[in-house]
């Protein structure tokens, strides 16, 4: 079963995504991008009480702004999406998680030293550019369930 429920046009679309975000990181870097988008999905908590499908996910405005950057800027996003990353995309889809993004539902490229917390929330690790955050305990449990 996958870990949440999604329709081709949602691979292609989260495939996009992915490659717009993390592309100078390789596979394992999408793959850590993708870990996000997902586990926004299946977050009922915090700032993500309101999106359960995966384009809710990609085009959620949070401060007046896309809460993925490259929505608004990326010509990358908005190029058709290659089966490369259509295959990672529906890995993470249905089982892939792995750490610093295995809980996290936020990450940054902060072009320096990731911060120990970042808006309060707790940094996991670092790959390459990005810098990945989880929930402070307590605070959003769904993004825990399915391991």
């Amino acid at each position: 079963m996958p870990r949440v429920k999604y329709t081709d046009s949602d691979v292609a679309l989260m495939a996009r995504m992915m490659r717009a975000e993390a592309e100078g990181e390789g596979k394992q870097g999408m793959l850590y991008v993708g870990n996000v988008i997902v586990n926004r999905a299946k977050a009922n908590c915090l700032d993500f009480q309101d999106v359960r499908t995966i384009p809710q996910v990609i085009y959620q405005v949070q401060g007046g702004n896309y809460s993925f950057e490259a929505v608004q800027k990326g010509n990358m996003f908005y190029r058709r999406a290659r089966s490369v990353e259509k295959r990672l995309a529906k890995k993470n889809l249905d089982f892939w998680r792995d750490h610093p993004a295995k809980y996290a539902l936020w990450y940054f490229n902060p072009y320096g030293p990731c911060p120990p917390t970042w808006y309060g929330q707790l940094f996991t690790g670092q790959y390459k550019n990005h810098c990945y955050y989880e929930p402070v305990e307590g605070t959003c449990a769904s993004v825990y369930i399915g391991g």
